[in-house]
């Protein structure tokens, strides 16, 4: 019989419905009924396309026994963390205190209060590799809790305590200087990977906010070395196994140095950001490749994650059925004939490919081709024989149209093996970085359609997430809007998303909406006698501690993803306590920035943006489709001054601030470049204007 996660929206959630554990939500019921029963509260974190958050559903929760002892002694919380990023966050930090470590599924058993005084991870059905088992963690926990309370009632207030002492260095209120970005990039230079690209070892993460900070510091300064650490990384991904040659699109994570075995999972927070990454990269180089891998990943979004309501669903999981072809031989030679699934979960099955696979899709000759262009090779790269598809280096001459036709032929083999399991819900913050990608590539790559996609997707978030006083929601599926509320990010990435398409459409309703959002990042997120920010509003239920970080993890921080917001639409529109809002925040980056440059990149890449202006493009023209007026906003679009704001309209639109006593030149369009609302002269030429802003 279902248990109370049968009524949840969270696709992680209602995974774990059927289960024999009587599991409960995050709520305050949940631990009300801990305080009648006087038992712990356990609780387990992870998200849907989590590959040992499903190896430990299997092993445990789904097993009688353990279920039983869970139901007995404990009252058991299972929290889908894309949804409640505020208790993820709080219970990780006292998670990585305590052990040195973190990660997914997290454990954490709680009083009553909800305060942690017991943490781990992953815990197998066994004893394994000198970890207990879970069973036998739950018997210990048990035990402790009956016979010892004093002690865990002690080592939870300590913990508590600790936590909520804690201070973070908030710098001062002057943003990072010329210093301090130098020494940003020379920290980067340091743990850069010369041969392999990339920054550190194994496991190696997309660096998406680095790169974005490593295109703009080239973009202001001309550095070449910055420019070619982000051309070589994305080089380097590209070609690797990391990215999906036959669909598009990036998984979550290279396990080795070289960018070859991935761990499968497709997440959109990673395809958005690396979409902008290399349409950026193409703005600055011409890069055919940047081009190519730009469009694909978008068509990728599009195509595997859009949602029948015009939003963007969360990811793609690792792990697919393993099948078996009607001979049995498993995967070896199965080719495009899936028939017969085994039942068994296999991560990256979906995705990699035997010599034999190749032969059965292809045929003898083309088979040879595809193995050598897609270094598949007999002994394979990852498990069981299998290869990674990935575009080593090769000096062996191909055909484009006969390559092009293999890949077509291989992926429509492909989608006849069962998918990777897709989670819908549309989390705001990963829909505004979509948004903000899909907007510029639409614009850059003359694709209306991906611009059309972005609007829908920004008319879903106001016509759903939106209360009526602009609060938002942080998610919603199938069109139903999920309980919690919006964290700093879904504010500051929403109204990033808004800011391009305002950019892009010339539509002045969405500077609007993204100056309600940043409204309330003044009112309800800031701090306002340190201007420092929280990740959960004023308003938002109270946790043992009120999360806040400045640094990039999977995306950017809502911190520094804020301070982004609101200078742009301190840029747009002159309001000075947006702008000294913003700059406030960079406090903490001029603190961080050149101790750990890789986790504040998008810190830096905003301070960029304050050193250069950031400079305003006011547009003016007769009619928004007359074709000197389109000629100069592509120009201005394709600007790559950091974080310069573009407006485009008529004169005397009140749509946007920048155009107001924008006039004509001669009856024709004229393009302004301004700063602080000073500008030059204006220009009717495109080739002028392209030099202003690179000037």
């Amino acid at each position: 019989m279902p248990n109370r996660l049968a009524q949840e929206t969270s696709p992680y959630l209602l995974q774990h419905a059927d289960n024999p554990v009587d599991w409960w939500p995050w709520s305050r019921e949940a631990f009300e009924e801990a305080r009648r029963r006087q038992v712990p509260v356990l609780l387990s974190v992870g998200y849907s396309s989590c590959h040992w958050c499903h190896v430990m559903a299997h092993e445990s929760f789904e097993d009688q026994d353990t279920a039983d002892a869970m139901n007995a002694h404990f009252v058991s919380v299972k929290v889908d963390r894309e949804e409640r990023p505020d208790v993820d966050a709080v219970y990780m930090e006292a998670v990585q205190a305590a052990t040195g470590h973190g990660g997914w599924p997290m454990t954490v058993f709680l009083t009553p209060d909800a305060e942690p005084f017991y943490f781990g991870t992953y815990f197998p059905p066994a004893p394994r590799h000198g970890m207990p088992s879970f069973r036998q963690v739950l018997q210990g926990v048990h035990q402790a809790w009956d016979e010892r309370r004093g002690e865990v009632d002690e080592v939870a207030g300590k913990i508590t305590r600790d936590l909520a002492e804690r201070e973070l260095s908030y710098g001062d209120d002057q943003v990072p200087g010329e210093q301090e970005l130098a020494q940003a990039l020379l920290g980067l230079t340091r743990e850069y990977d010369p041969q392999r690209g990339g920054f550190g070892g194994a496991p190696k993460f997309p660096p998406s906010m680095v790169l974005e900070f490593l295109l703009r510091h080239h973009a202001r300064t001309g550095a070449e070395g910055a420019l070619q650490m982000a051309r070589d990384t994305c080089e380097r991904m590209a070609r690797g196994g990391i990215y999906d040659q036959l669909g598009g699109g990036f998984s979550r994570y290279s396990v080795d140095r070289d960018w070859v075995v991935p761990h499968f999972e497709k997440m959109l927070y990673d395809n958005a950001l690396l979409c902008r990454v290399y349409a950026h990269l193409w703005r600055a180089t011409g890069s055919e490749l940047a081009r190519r891998v730009a469009l694909e990943t978008a068509d990728f979004m599009v195509r595997e994650l859009r949602t029948a309501e015009g939003g963007f669903a969360s990811a793609l999981d690792a792990d697919s059925e393993e099948v078996v072809s009607p001979e049995g031989r498993g995967r070896e030679g199965d080719g495009g004939r899936r028939e017969g699934g085994t039942g068994k979960h296999v991560e990256g099955a979906y995705y990699v490919w035997t010599p034999a696979q190749l032969r059965e899709a292809l045929g003898e000759d083309d088979a040879g081709l595809a193995a050598r262009y897609f270094g598949v090779t007999e002994d394979g790269t990852f498990e069981e024989g299998a290869s990674v598809l990935r575009l080593p280096q090769r000096d062996e001459v191909v055909d484009a149209g006969r390559i092009e036709d293999i890949r077509e032929r291989m992926l429509a083999a492909r989608a006849l093996r069962p998918a990777p399991g897709r989670d819908d819900k549309v989390v705001a913050a990963w829909n505004g970085l979509a948004i903000a990608a899909l907007a510029e590539t639409g614009a850059y790559f003359d694709r209306p359609d991906l611009t059309e996609a972005a609007v829908a997707a920004g008319d879903l978030l106001v016509r759903l997430h939106f209360d009526e006083q602009a609060r938002i929601a942080r998610t919603s599926k199938d069109g139903h809007v999920g309980a919690n509320a919006g964290v700093l990010e879904d504010y500051a990435d929403v109204a990033e998303g808004f800011l391009a398409l305002a950019a892009v459409t010339g539509e002045g309703v969405w500077l609007e909406f993204a100056g309600l959002l940043a409204d309330h990042i003044l009112a309800r997120f800031t701090d306002d006698e340190s201007g420092a920010l929280y990740d959960t509003a004023s308003d938002a239920e109270r946790l043992i501690r009120r999360p806040q970080d400045p640094t990039d993890n999977a995306v950017p921080s809502g911190w520094t993803a804020a301070a982004g917001a609101l200078l742009g639409y301190a840029a747009h529109t002159g309001s000075e306590p947006h702008r000294t809002a913003a700059e406030r925040a960079l406090g903490v980056v001029k603190a961080l920035g050149p101790r750990v440059p890789r986790f504040i990149g998008w810190g830096l890449a905003v301070a960029e943006a304050v050193l250069d202006g950031p400079r305003e493009v006011a547009v003016v023209g007769p009619a928004l489709d007359d074709p000197a007026t389109t000629t100069l906003h592509r120009t201005a679009l394709l600007g790559a001054a950091p974080g310069a704001v573009v407006a485009v309209g008529i004169p005397g639109s009140d749509e946007f601030p920048l155009l107001a006593g924008r006039p004509l030149v001669d009856g024709g369009a004229a393009a302004y470049v301004c700063r602080n609302f000073t500008c030059d002269a204006p220009t009717t030429d495109s080739d002028r204007l392209r030099t202003a802003l690179e000037s």
